[in-house]
């Protein structure tokens, strides 16, 4: 008995043995520079912070670790933990995930709050069901029109090949008798330097993160949409945290978000500014040109309906009531 006491006394006196630390790795498809990679940093910063040494993440950024059309089977089967993929890019697989890829449909931040509103329930429910948990949802600014000649009406983009980084925008390319060519964003500088493209719809964060100077002359600022990306967890790896982790990742996805949404609204200035200074010809898009494409959009609201079925229907028509 006296020596079983002493026993526990000296264990008693041991330092604690370190708890191993879990390693997570996480893919997205741009690069350091952009807000969408810089609002993840933050959040590993916190989630790691709160781990107290028991989770490290390592971010693979630019497509390093998976390209984008791989990154969400490669989360679902655990070769990453995490990702972040443009939903729209995903919009064969469901026609939700392409929703925000409808031209004009949410093309404010208003009505992007209600947007977001409507569908994120929807878009949690599809994720849960593939064994994946959304943890937050991050806008692009709004969109421009980048061409190597100048752009007067939607015929002027007859003939084009047209970047598609979605099934919507290949359609769209189809309606404007362009011909659509999938090019993910890190591909987009060769793509144009070597005529496989010539013509491509984006941001303004990409025209920079391409340097898109080199390679175009023209960019119309057409709004059109404020597309998404969701950032995801694989669901049994999420399972496996600490109910305080799970917490943590939460309450960190919370303000990954508000910091994407301020990148998100700080780049539609700066980054077109930026165009501009790198002597690009920035201009809002010509009347012609905009009626053109709002028509397009209009047909292409109602074709996505008819794709997505009744619950689609439903979930567009919650959205419109709201916003009109």
């Amino acid at each position: 008995m006296l020596l079983r006491a002493l026993a526990l006394a000296a264990a008693l006196l041991l330092p604690p043995v370190a708890e191993a630390q879990t390693r997570w790795t996480m893919a997205t498809p741009y690069p350091e520079t952009n807000y969408h990679t810089q609002a993840i940093r933050g959040l590993i910063t916190e989630v790691e912070a709160a781990s107290r040494g028991t989770l490290g993440i390592t971010l693979h950024n630019n497509g390093s670790l998976l390209p984008m059309a791989q990154i969400k089977r490669g989360v679902q089967t655990g070769q990453a933990q995490m990702g972040e993929i443009l939903l729209g890019a995903y919009g064969n697989e469901d026609p939700l995930f392409e929703m925000d890829f409808i031209p004009f449909l949410a093309d404010t931040w208003e009505k992007m709050d209600r947007f977001n509103q409507v569908t994120i329930p929807a878009l949690e429910a599809r994720f849960a069901r593939q064994g994946l948990t959304l943890l937050y949802v991050a806008s692009w600014p709004s969109q421009a029109f980048y061409s190597k000649t100048e752009l007067r009406t939607v015929e002027d983009l007859r003939g084009a090949r047209f970047r598609s980084q979605s099934p919507i925008i290949a359609r769209m390319a189809e309606l404007l008798s362009a011909t659509p060519i999938t090019v993910q964003a890190a591909d987009v500088p060769q793509a144009f330097a070597t005529g496989i493209t010539n013509a491509m719809i984006t941001s303004a964060q990409t025209g920079v993160d391409s340097a898109a100077w080199d390679y175009c002359r023209y960019v119309y600022e057409v709004g059109f949409t404020l597309t998404r990306n969701a950032v995801f967890v694989n669901t049994r790896a999420f399972q496996a945290l600490t109910p305080e982790m799970q917490q943590a990742f939460r309450t960190a996805a919370v303000s990954a978000a508000a910091r994407a949404k301020a990148g998100a609204q700080e780049s539609e200035t700066v980054m077109m500014n930026r165009l501009r200074s790198q002597g690009m010809n920035v201009a809002p898009a010509p009347a012609a040109l905009l009626t053109g494409l709002r028509r397009i959009g209009d047909m292409q609201r109602e074709e996505w309906a008819q794709k997505a079925g009744p619950d689609g229907r439903a979930l567009l028509d919650r959205y419109l009531a709201m916003v009109r």
